[in-house]
């Protein structure tokens, strides 16, 4: 489908004539999800590789270290992309609703919507996962199969009461830290090889934090029974990452504290004074900074770890943390003190979230090849083999950005 993306209304007056971004638009969320989408196409660039023919380097060492997963417990810069993008989601939908409900559609015609924008994002993750596989692998741990799990009950969330939200955030917390606390954690002579735990996993907690072990908890066990309904190329014994299906749960927890940040722009917007604005990111800051604190504070107090990976509910509120401090300072910079320029090419991004996500997913390999093929690739070598993968990263992330320079120059949206 083609459409405008999401927060197709803006907190802001309309831009100059001779501005390069629309008007309408709420920017600092394009903004942001563009920085989201530049993270994860990042990935091409291979940095944590390129740092490893740089030792002893500092700098190289903390950019090879942000652009990839930490193994288990702890936060990169590389982890904070999918939160973010389920944030955001959260952020977005008060404005889309207000669109809809402007046009006069009907409370049925709403959740149509929503539940099949909510197949769709499944599906479509599915279909990722799949490529290159000799059937359909049917796991719903990618991004988008998350989001669209938890995106009608997103949905029915934000026309309930703001009170019914709080609670529903303190039970998805609750509910899904006592979920694990309750659960059995194995003996000491169960094979954790054959659940598809490496043999010299270093990453384990011990004590109560073990609740949250890698393949040890319910999450495993949901997705050795639920997985295995599905035709497979072999039984599912367990994720390598630990990710899970039920994971789906605490990320609508991660999109609830995006439904409150967008409520609090959305309603800005009908004062439209500076003050307000400047009132609405001190509200996002002050938030951050609590839910950071809160999430940080439950793995010192040995309540619950910060894992990205089960998407524990302390990393519910550290990650969420962090993304209420990127809103804020988009916001502030964009849509406050109007320096929307700034982010124009990050706005031509996250105007075609999806459209990224798709190129990167399924063209990335093949610009690698064709720039090997027609001899691009002697040039990178000729500036140094470590820095070669970089150079031929940063190719091709300018080239799928020409690409949505085309779609943003002719109005075409990717929108589910």
């Amino acid at each position: 489908m083609v459409a405008p993306s999401a927060a197709a209304t803006s907190l802001t007056s309309p831009l100059p004539p001779d501005s390069p971004l629309p008007p309408a638009r709420l920017v600092s969320l394009d903004a942001y999800r563009g920085l989201v989408m530049f993270l994860m196409a990042a990935e091409l660039m291979h940095l944590s590789a390129v740092a490893s023919h740089f030792p002893g380097q500092a700098v190289w060492a903390w950019l090879g270290q942000q652009a990839e997963h930490v193994e288990w417990a702890g936060c990169h810069l590389h982890d904070l992309i999918q939160p973010s993008f389920s944030f955001m989601v959260g952020v977005a939908l008060p404005f889309s609703l207000a669109g809809r409900l402007a046009r006069g559609d009907s409370p049925a015609r709403l959740w149509w919507h929503a539940c099949w924008r909510g197949l769709m994002l499944v599906l479509l993750g599915v279909f990722l996962r799949s490529i290159d596989r000799p059937q359909t692998y049917w796991t719903f741990e990618d991004t988008l199969s998350q989001i669209g799990l938890g995106y009608p009950l997103l949905f029915a969330l934000a026309l309930a009461r703001e009170r019914t939200r709080w609670i529903s955030l303190a039970a998805i917390l609750l509910g899904y830290w006592a979920l694990f606390a309750v659960w059995p954690s194995p003996g000491p002579d169960t094979d954790l090889t054959a659940r598809n735990v490496p043999a010299q996993w270093a990453h384990s907690f011990g004590g109560f934090a073990a609740h949250w072990n890698l393949n040890t908890n319910p999450a495993w066990a949901f997705d050795r029974w639920f997985l295995n309904l599905f035709p497979r190329e072999n039984p599912f014994v367990g994720s390598g990452g630990g990710y899970s299906t039920l994971s789906f749960i605490p990320t609508l927890g991660t999109m609830l504290l995006g439904l409150f940040a967008g409520q609090a722009l959305c309603d800005s917007r009908h004062t439209g004074s500076t003050r307000s604005r400047w009132a609405v990111v001190g509200r996002l800051t002050l938030a951050g900074l609590a839910a950071l604190v809160a999430g940080w504070a439950l793995e010192r107090l040995g309540v619950c770890p910060v894992v990205k990976k089960i998407w524990t509910p302390s990393w519910v509120l550290f990650s969420g943390g962090w993304c209420f401090l990127f809103m804020a300072s988009f916001y502030a910079v964009a849509d406050v003190l109007g320096w929307r320029r700034l982010f124009f090419p990050l706005v031509v991004i996250g105007m075609n979230s999806i459209a990224m996500y798709v190129l990167v997913h399924t063209t990335g390999d093949f610009w690698s090849r064709a720039l090997t093929t027609h001899g691009v690739d002697r040039a990178f070598q000729a500036l140094g083999d470590g820095l070669a993968p970089m150079w031929r990263g940063a190719v091709i992330l300018l080239i799928l950005w020409s690409i949505l320079f085309w779609m943003w120059r002719r109005r075409l949206f990717i929108k589910i």
